[in-house]
């Protein structure tokens, strides 16, 4: 959507004189980005600088045996002197690369970063001005706030340092590799490689990228915990399977996952999670093929405790020792399984994970990860001391356990609180308290769909907020859940629901927290012994970040949705939003359908509708014609619905996903000097076609879901 600034596009006529240096490195591959979770064997790359050679002002930078940066450096009557750093501090290995002008004039940087297919283009550190507002970005990013590019597959990144103007443009990209162009300039322009960027930089030691992908597919549900508790039983399962499967199935809820209170007691050993109890008469197989037979995925909760005091006490052999010598007891946790004895994973762990796979179970939640943890492993630290055991490596070899025995096509979703220690064993990680949380949304942006999917817990339709929870996890692509009792999905409420799934795979662009408050105590997770209640690196369940920002990029058009959910403000700038100031912009306000108008430089929000207790502003750059604002189908303004929109001769057309007896919306402007002459459909019914202020609104309605052609004509006058 932005476009390129004249002021960088400058010719690069003078050469800078440098001596050359060069640092030799090892190689890493870049495999292909998986299309859900794939595990990978990917050769570690180094923690180490960049290999630079810098000649006649033309610049190479390679790591791991790749060029990743090449360009120039110059300008108009000016030399460039070069200064280099290289820090190590702590294993966090920083390479500094400063040419500062020398003479009258500023120096221009141009070149191509090349990168695997997982990088995008970033902000590293916050802006010391303007607005803050959370990003996401779905496809390639142009925002013109960005100033590096973070290659996830490798864990590094390179930036421009601040007051450099940048410009960093995506070019094309592949599943294997993609490629930008950078630009900048100023008096002095300094280029910053980080590798190991959030292992080192941002303190996740157990963060190997090149090792698992993240989990790319939409990941949206119903849970049974806040509908039933530990009450649920097999009638109320098989009632949600089929309103689920009826209402929203359609819109991109395909997981239904039982909660506790299916297993026996007390929960332990591997026959009390796999026979189910009398509420259960068909027990895990029967009821799993239930759920399927409605066309939904399985889930199911368990748990790392165990309260089986009977059989610990006659198998001490299984669990980590007290000083007395019988197994060790924690709060919650119950009785410590120890994950070093190979015994006690493959007779108490795996055995409940490999039937859930062959069984057809596709969501798992591990539960009282935390406990395993704080009451458990932490609070015996002496054990594995006089053993010579790192703790955490065992910890992690329970959990890895549980990912083989379930294999990379299976979702788990660890609870409750940060497991940095478990990154790259879980597909998403519960931030929170029970209950829907919004901190997290802004406390650990940057960790989401990079290190693991961000889980705000569930969302019930019934509550007073549920538009603004449902809007704000699929716009920040975060893992949604519902939890009401299946009747409340045959009310006006679940529209909330519906206009939020499927979710879109996101990726934060900005890999640094907007509260950082939270993320910068996650080290204490190696000192905790209590689960009892919140910690203080767990994010917060208050919103704590009123603004949040999409931007979707699709071939035929980029656009971009802010969600605004509280705040004071009066005026938000576009330049704010990474958008180009030399731009007329069309705001659509998605909720209430409301056209807010055509601004430039900036816009007024209003007051947010209580109804909903959040707005959703569809923004995009203004054409002298009539064009497209939003469709009804989802919040990200037809981000999971438009494959196609295109313009020719007076005729608007587009190709759009429909959902079965669903009518969709589509809103188009109709500017002064063009009347409407018809409007036409195919695979669908066109329903009706009206203006109604200054947009024209065309519906369309099909019997089942299709992707549908529509077209609106226009001719001048009028």
């Amino acid at each position: 959507m932005n476009r390129r600034s004249t002021t960088l596009a400058i010719a690069l006529t003078a050469a800078a004189a440098a001596v050359p240096s060069r640092v030799v490195l090892g190689q890493a591959r870049a495999p292909a980005v998986p299309s859900a979770r794939e595990q990978r064997s990917s050769r570690e790359p180094p923690n180490a600088p960049a290999t630079l050679f810098v000649a006649d002002g033309h610049l190479t930078l390679s790591y791991g045996g790749r060029a990743i940066f090449e360009g120039t450096v110059g300008g108009e009557g000016v030399t460039a002197e070069l200064r280099t750093l290289v820090d190590t501090a702590g294993g966090k290995v920083t390479q500094v690369l400063k040419w500062t002008a020398r003479g009258r004039g500023r120096l221009a940087l141009t070149g191509t970063l090349g990168a695997s297919g997982e990088a995008f283009a970033a902000e590293v550190e916050p802006r010391e001005d303007g607005l803050a507002v959370v990003r996401h970005s779905v496809g390639p990013s142009y925002s013109l706030l960005n100033r590096a590019v973070y290659d996830r597959q490798g864990d590094w990144v390179l930036s421009v340092d601040f007051p450099a103007r940048v410009i960093v443009t995506p070019q094309e990209a592949t599943a294997d590799s993609a490629r930008f162009r950078v630009e900048a300039i100023g008096s002095e322009i300094a280029l910053r490689f980080r590798p190991r960027y959030y292992q080192q930089h941002r303190a996740l030691p157990e963060f190997r990228p090149w090792t698992y992908g993240p989990w790319r597919e939409s990941v949206a549900g119903w849970t049974s915990w806040f509908a039933f508790f530990d009450r649920v039983t097999e009638a109320d399962v098989r009632r949600t399977a089929d309103v689920l499967s009826e209402v929203l199935l359609p819109f991109g809820y395909q997981y239904l996952q039982i909660d506790d209170g299916f297993q026996r007691t007390p929960i332990g050993i591997p026959d009390n999670w796999l026979q189910w109890n009398e509420k259960f008469p068909s027990g895990l197989e029967g009821v799993q093929r239930y759920i399927a037979g409605r066309g939904l995925r399985a889930g199911l909760w368990t748990n790392t405790s165990f309260h089986d005091r009977a059989w610990a006490t006659a198998h001490p052999q299984y669990f980590l020792p007290s000083p007395d010598g019988g197994p060790a007891y924690g709060n919650w946790v119950g009785f410590v399984m120890d994950a070093a004895n190979p015994a006690t994973l493959n007779e108490l762990v795996r055995p409940v994970y490999q039937t859930l796979a062959r069984t057809g179970w596709q969501y798992v939640k591990v539960d009282a990860l935390r406990h395993l943890r704080y009451e458990g492993y932490n609070s015996l630290a002496d054990v594995f001391r006089r053993r010579g055991q790192d703790r955490v490596t065992v910890y992690r070899s329970f959990v890895q356990a549980i990912r083989d025995a379930l294999g990379p096509r299976t979702f788990i979703l660890g609870s409750w609180g940060p497991r940095p220690e478990l990154a790259g064993l879980l597909d998403a990680c519960r931030l929170g308290d029970d209950g829907f949380g919004y901190g997290g949304f802004a406390q650990y942006n940057s960790f989401n769909n990079v290190v693991w999917r961000n889980d705000p817990d569930h969302i019930e339709l019934a509550a007073p907020d549920a538009y603004r929870a449902t809007t704000l996890t699929s716009l920040t692509g975060s893992l949604l859940m519902l939890t009401d009792p299946p009747e409340v999905y045959r009310t006006v409420r679940v529209e909330a629901a519906k206009r939020a799934a499927p979710v879109l795979f996101t990726v934060p662009v900005q890999v640094y927290d907007v509260d950082p408050s939270r993320t910068s105590r996650i080290g204490a997770v190696d000192v905790e012994v209590s689960g009892a209640g919140p910690r203080p690196f767990e994010a917060d369940q208050q919103l704590v970040q009123p603004l949040y920002l999409l931007e979707v990029s699709r071939p035929f058009e980029r656009w971009v949705v802010l969600a605004r959910a509280g705040g004071e403000e009066r005026r938000i700038g576009f330049a704010d939003l990474g958008l180009a100031a030399d731009h007329e912009y069309l705001v659509y306000e998605f909720w209430t359908k409301s056209f807010v108008g055509s601004f430039q430089d900036a816009f007024a929000p209003g007051p947010i509708d209580p109804s909903f207790a959040v707005q959703v502003f569809c923004i995009r750059i203004r054409e002298p014609r009539p064009q497209l604002l939003a469709t009804n189908r989802h919040v990200s303004c037809g981000g999971v619905d438009l494959a196609d929109v295109a313009w020719r001769d007076g005729t608007l057309s587009g190709q759009s996903d429909v959902v079965a007896n669903d009518t969709y919306e589509v809103y188009l402007t109709e500017p002064p000097g063009w009347r409407f002459v018809d409007a036409a459909a195919e695979g669908a019914e066109l329903v009706g076609s009206e203006r109604s202020g200054a947009v024209r609104v065309v519906r369309l309605r099909a019997a089942q879901n299709t992707r549908a052609a529509w077209r609106v004509r226009w001719e001048r006058g009028g």
